[in-house]
């Protein structure tokens, strides 16, 4: 195997020496829900972008292609100025939730080019304009556009015309775990000469001005060894001792990670040089707020008067531990969760310097690096897919970042810092004082959404599972830690709201990154296993209101699919009850099940809990079928669709009759179990044998035996029959199948649909792009585009459904009079999905959002957007989610999917 592979073979742990230092820092920490503590709960207000470059935060740090330990004590980061801005490049702009026309939604270009799981290799491009960076005129443009209209982006505004920005290439390469080369090469693209000042910035994050730890570290300047220059060198209680050496003779000034008080609020700084002390410099020319020789930042000025049109110039540095042979203990940090995540550990790991010249460093990681792919896509024979996939991986691993939040903390203020308001106390995230993380976790965006979210996770932990399993693994354990999982067992949702509702999606997951790593390790899904079961019963005695098996749930994660909010209280005492809600709890039920059966392989004990699941996974569908006084099914015969259902306290109920996702749903919960299994848990297939003679009707309806060559047993929540029915709607071009995946809602719909909610008119309207509705902020639709990871739900499901009816024809697409096995059908979905980001003839990708140019500069990148234009497949929403999107390079992996 590759020299990647030895390194990850060898860091199964988040303290392991590879794993100490990565792109950990944030895309954004402005505007989140850590930093604010304002009385009304307005993050974006509270600390907005303006303010971000004058603030020491809190919690965490943000900054463009950041590095940072594991805990973030130290921090390095690119700034850049093109003697235009009003300020120093130094983090991504974008537009606030109130600001946006379709909430917040960042206004910068870039793209992850390559890494390797331990970091020890990465790049990433950032396109910077050579012209003043437009902020007001994008503030002012968003201002005055409504719901109705297209984003104003940054190529509208003209500023990237012919080409005028400078592309600037960052790469990390690690000699050793603890000797980090950083190169920045940056290229004039246009046709004109330009000038540039590059800055690379090292800090430390301030754990020292809140009072509940008032060690400093320290930073200073030094002669370099062979006396050919300055270097830095600095102390920290942890990390220990670190020299930073820059390539050249670059301008070294320090100043002091602290606010700058005297500027945001007219009172005296704690410091005379604070946090914005470098941009005063480099872009005022105010040397006053600097040092020449110590602090808690720094920053590495090369300035060039002017590039050239074609021309690159590239600059650097090298982070260095110091080979001690101690460093003293930590005794503290300064949060709960590094507390707890350092216990028993005296100091960081470090590694011996490394003498190799940092050329040869940067040239040896780059080819460890392909041969890490090489063995990784070995089994994928086309380029453009390789290519797709490889960048699909960069993505997923330079959105890796540092999440610290000790929730108790955060309610009761810190003894240096004013009293937080008491509304706080009762108000968001209150509920989940347990809550302590410092983390790093895999987030669904770098700059949108630069917070977890459990059920976006659960998908991320796929694709990383194809490259690092251990991380895969480790990803889902921490959703279900004690500092993280509620005691009551529900799963936190978003920082937003800890205790929103999202789809129960961890038991697939964790069943199918266990396959993904081989399959071996039964101890991961015992300890998943064991605290789910608390998640499940969080389910069961909080979302089924009446004990009718019948899930009311909330949004659940589509943010606005319905013909309303589905987690604002009905009024009258009505009940919603969801169809998406109660087929996930049956695919929930079904994962837990087949989890339970793997342990059952080995540990006979196990069949107990197995046959349980069976069980509940029977009366959900009994529930889907029939439920409450009136009898009134989810189903519609009349539609062939299921739907969701209102429920009024005198026990009548009437169908919402949407066909959306919600409806197609009940099609994922289905497992083909294979007859090698079969053999290992006969006391299982007894009890389907007696459910059968026991329950006839409702046997035949949910347990469906195939035989045919290899004897698979198929256990689904849709009989076939009704499944037939779905069929003719999810492959109908005119309504699910559009020509890049599944549609979220019937296209049926492009008119508009109205419909008689408990005595009120309402309606819902096909939306092929962004959105037009104001929930949940707006900056998420579910009302036609293509999502991913639902589309591989489905996927995977039709795979499942094709394993037990191999032969079965059905008609592909509707109306065609084409016949196809369900088989075929799921090659042509995965075809569909993949077709997103492949080039087209002209080098375009159908996926790429379309206020990109094309042309040879743009072609080459790919993006991965939140979710694609239901008709066109054009990129939309956030347009870094290599998280969920990251999916693609999963169905690029395992083009057959997986299988028992």
């Amino acid at each position: 195997m590759s020299a990647e592979h030895d390194r990850l073979a060898a860091s199964h742990d988040d303290l392991a020496p590879w794993r100490l230092w990565g792109p950990y820092v944030s895309g954004r920490q402005w505007g989140t829900v850590r930093e604010d503590y304002s009385a009304d709960g307005n993050a974006w207000d509270y600390l907005p972008f303006d303010d971000a470059h004058r603030r020491a935060y809190r919690w965490g740090e943000d900054g463009l292609a950041g590095l940072c330990d594991r805990f973030g004590f130290f921090n390095l980061g690119l700034a850049l100025w093109n003697g235009q801005d009003d300020r120093l490049k130094e983090r991504l702009f974008g537009l606030t939730n109130g600001q946006g026309n379709h909430g917040e939604d960042v206004k910068e270009i870039w793209w992850p080019t390559d890494a390797t799981p331990t970091h020890a290799y990465a790049s990433w491009l950032y396109r910077y304009p050579q012209r003043a960076f437009p902020y007001a005129e994008l503030l002012r443009e968003a201002a005055v556009r409504g719901r109705a209209d297209p984003e104003f982006e940054l190529t509208g505004t003209g500023i990237l015309a012919d080409d005028h920005f400078f592309d600037v290439e960052v790469v990390h390469a690690k000699a050793t775990p603890t000797d980090i080369v950083v190169r920045v090469t940056a290229t004039n693209r246009g046709p004109h000469p330009a000038p540039l000042d590059v800055v690379l910035q090292g800090w430390f994050r301030n754990t020292w001005a809140w009072g509940r730890d008032d060690r400093r570290p320290t930073m200073q300047r030094a002669q370099q060894a062979q006396g050919s220059g300055a270097a830095v060198e600095f102390h920290h209680a942890w990390l220990g001792d670190y020299r930073i050496v820059p390539e050249g003779s670059p301008r070294i000034l320090f100043c002091d990670n602290e606010t700058d008080d005297l500027a945001l609020y007219g009172t005296p700084s704690a410091t005379d040089c604070p946090t914005s002390g470098l941009d005063q410099a480099v872009v005022h020319g105010n040397l006053a707020c600097t040092r020449p020789d110590q602090g808690t930042k720094v920053g590495f000025w090369w300035h060039h008067d002017v590039l050239a049109p074609g021309a690159s110039v590239t600059v650097g540095l090298r982070l260095t531990a110091a080979a001690t042979a101690e460093q003293p203990a930590q005794e503290g940090s300064g949060a709960g969760a590094d507390l707890r995540a350092t216990a028993g550990v005296a100091h960081a790991p470090v590694a011996a310097p490394d003498d190799t010249p940092s050329d040869r460093v940067v040239e040896d990681r780059a080819q460890e690096a392909d041969a890490f792919y090489a063995e990784v896509l070995a089994d994928v024979h086309e380029d453009e897919d390789r290519h797709i996939a490889r960048r699909a991986f960069a993505g997923l691993l330079w959105g890796r970042q540092l999440y610290r939040y000790s929730i108790g903390e955060w309610l009761e203020g810190d003894p240096a810092q004013p009293v937080p308001p008491a509304a706080r106390r009762t108000g968001r995230n209150s509920r989940w004082t347990h809550l302590d993380i410092a983390d790093v976790i895999s987030m669904p965006d770098e700059w949108e959404y630069p917070w977890f979210a459990s059920w976006d996770l659960a998908f991320h932990t796929l694709p990383l599972a194809d490259i690092d399993p251990w991380f895969a693994k480790q990803q889902i354990e921490l959703m279900v830690r004690e500092w993280v999982q509620h005691p009551n067992g529900q799963l936190p949702a978003y920082e937003w709201d800890f205790g929103d509702v999202n789809p129960p999606v961890l038991a697939w997951a964790t069943r199918m990154v266990h396959r993904i790593d081989g399959g071996t390790d039964t101890g991961f899904l015992v300890r998943v296993f064991s605290k789910l079961l608390l998640n499940f019963s969080w389910w069961v005695n909080r979302k089924d209101a009446d004990g009718s098996y019948l899930f009311e749930g909330g949004f659940l994660g589509m943010d606005n699919i319905g013909l309303f909010d589905r987690s604002a209280p009905l009024p009258g005492g009505v009940r919603l009850e969801q169809s998406d809600a109660t087929s996930w709890m049956a695919f929930y039920a079904l994962s837990m099940l087949q989890i339970a059966v793997e342990l059952a392989r080995d540990a006979p004990g196990w069949d107990d809990v197995a046959r349980t699941f069976f069980e509940y996974f029977l009366r959900l569908a009994g529930a889907m079928d029939d439920f409450g006084s009136a009898g009134v099914s989810l189903w519609s015969e009349q539609d062939g669709f299921y739907y969701d259902t209102l429920v009024h306290p005198d026990g009548t109920s009437e169908q919402l009759p949407v066909r959306s996702l919600v409806g197609l749903l009940p099609l994922i919960a289905v497992h083909s179990v294979h007859p090698v299994v079969l053999d290992e848990i006969g006391e299982l297939i007894d009890e389907v044998e007696w459910t059968q003679r026991r329950d006839t009707a409702l046997a035949d309806a949910l347990v469906h035996h195939q035989s045919h060559d290899d004897d698979r047993v198929t256990i689904a929540l849709v009989p076939a029959e009704r499944r037939t029915a779905l069929y003719r709607r999810l492959f109908d071009e005119s309504e699910f199948l559009s020509p890049h995946g599944v549609r979220s809602l019937s296209a049926a719909y492009r008119d508009g649909f109205a419909v008689d909610v408990d005595g009120a008119r309402t309606s819902i309207r096909y939306v092929p792009a962004e959105s037009d509705s104001g929930l949940f902020g707006g900056n998420s639709n579910w009302r036609g585009p293509v999502w991913m990871p639902v589309n591989v739900l489905l996927l995977d499901a039709l795979r499942s459904y094709a394993a037990a009816e191999p032969d079965l024809q059905v008609e592909h697409p509707t109306s065609t009079g084409a016949g196809t096995t369900l088989g075929a059908v799921a090659d042509d979905l995965r075809e569909r999905l993949i077709g997103l980001f492949r080039a087209g003839p002209g080098g375009r990708r159908p996926g790429t959002p379309r206020w990109y140019p094309d042309g040879p500069l743009w072609d080459r990148q790919v993006t991965f957007s939140e979710y694609f234009d239901g008709d066109t497949g054009a990129g939309l929403g956030a347009t870094h989610q290599t998280g969920w999107t990251a999916l693609v390079a999963h169905l690029i992996c395992h083009p057959g999917g997986l299988r028992d």
